[in-house]
């Protein structure tokens, strides 16, 4: 093998790919990155098993070839050349890196080992956004279980239809909704992503620089296809999850017996204060009283002491005293694209349903604390 390309192209494509690659030692080729040069282009490849990126770089290719060596360490050795144009080939089997006088000698590992990228049988595929589909996953992702046990709890939901998309997670004490529009599909998909690779799908859309991704779906596996500037054709393979996510729709209430307009940067302070006195649990009591104009708020700590704080608010309905755990309501602020918040109580034992003012697309809903 022998190509030649520029730094800054290779490079990126090194660090997409960095992300992807497995840690186990049993197989030490799936650290690795697998480079394949082939006629007019160069493809970079990386896969932990579950997930796989491949990316195509235009290159000057003199010599086919293929090889594999450590992810970390090409990355490593690429970052620190301050030539422009690199030169790879290889060696003995092991990669040799020339850039402007340096030499590099990367020591090589059996590339037949490596495992090849399934190809999703969708040929066509569905077109969306990027920007909306990175959006979904960001504004729902803290909301999914880290847990496996339950697998339809710990990925993000995605459903595609002719009149938009939708994200949506839950790890059934809290739940995270994003609705998108321009998404124009004439079937009707729902998918499931584990949490672990909807997050690096989300890194490799904020790497990517195309203003549309194509989706491949088929029961098994997600493929997501890109051809940008910055760095090339990217193709991202995920497993999907072969189960149901729950019928969330019917937990949302309908209407509100209370209902609280507050400022999200002083609900958020409100917290943050809270926060320090709460202890290891983490507790926060609200207590609304709509008639005597009062929203406030209460921790406690042996360790620590105990606050009360209220901010000023557009409040109606009854009289409520009801706990949430701090984490589960301050996790939603960055996913709400307004400076109020509306925060609707159906009761003690009811949950709350947060959304933004001026920001109908966001639906954030968190189970009480039983207290």
């Amino acid at each position: 093998m022998k190509i030649g390309t520029t730094k800054e192209r290779l490079l990126n494509a090194i660090l997409l790919a960095e992300r992807i690659v497995g840690k186990k030692e049993s197989l030490p080729v799936l650290s690795c990155i697998l480079i394949e040069a082939n006629d007019r282009e160069v493809t970079l490849s990386a896969t932990n098993l579950e997930a796989g990126v491949d990316i195509r770089l235009p290159a000057e290719v003199e010599e086919s070839g293929v090889v594999a060596v450590s992810a970390h360490v090409l990355a490593q050795t690429i970052r620190s050349i301050s030539g422009d144009k690199i030169q790879l080939k290889t060696e003995d089997s092991n990669l040799l890196i020339e850039s402007r006088g340096t030499k590099t000698l990367i020591k090589a590992v059996p590339h037949n080992e490596f495992p090849a990228l399934s190809t999703s049988v969708e040929t066509k595929g569905i077109v969306v956004s990027r920007e909306n589909l990175l959006r979904g996953i960001q504004s729902v992702s803290y909301a999914a279980s880290p847990s496996m046990i339950r697998p339809e709890l710990g990925s993000i939901f995605i459903s595609l239809s002719t009149s938009g998309m939708i994200t949506a997670a839950t790890d059934s004490f809290r739940l995270a909704e994003k609705v998108l529009s321009n998404t124009a599909i004439k079937e009707d998909q729902d998918i499931l992503i584990p949490l672990k690779h909807a997050l690096e799908l989300t890194h490799v859309l904020e790497t990517i620089d195309s203003e549309t991704v194509t989706l491949q779906l088929d029961e098994s596996q997600i493929a997501v296809l890109s051809d940008g500037i910055k760095i090339g054709h990217v193709r991202y393979v995920s497993r999907v999850v072969d189960g149901q996510f729950p019928n969330y729709k019917e937990i949302i209430p309908k209407s509100f017996t209370t209902e609280a307009t507050v400022l999200k940067n002083d609900f958020a302070e409100m917290l943050r204060k809270a926060r320090i006195f709460s202890g290891n649990d983490q507790h926060v009591g609200l207590h609304i009283y709509p008639n005597r104009k009062i929203f406030s708020a209460t921790a406690q700590s042996n360790d620590v002491g105990e606050m009360s704080d209220s901010v000023d608010a557009a409040l109606t309905g009854d009289d409520i005293d009801i706990n949430f755990h701090i984490g589960y309501l301050n996790d939603c602020f960055t996913s709400i694209q307004s400076d109020s918040i509306i925060l609707g109580f159906s009761g003690p034992a009811r949950p709350v349903v947060i959304r933004g003012v001026s920001d109908a697309n966001f639906t954030y809903l968190v189970m009480p604390l039983n207290r």
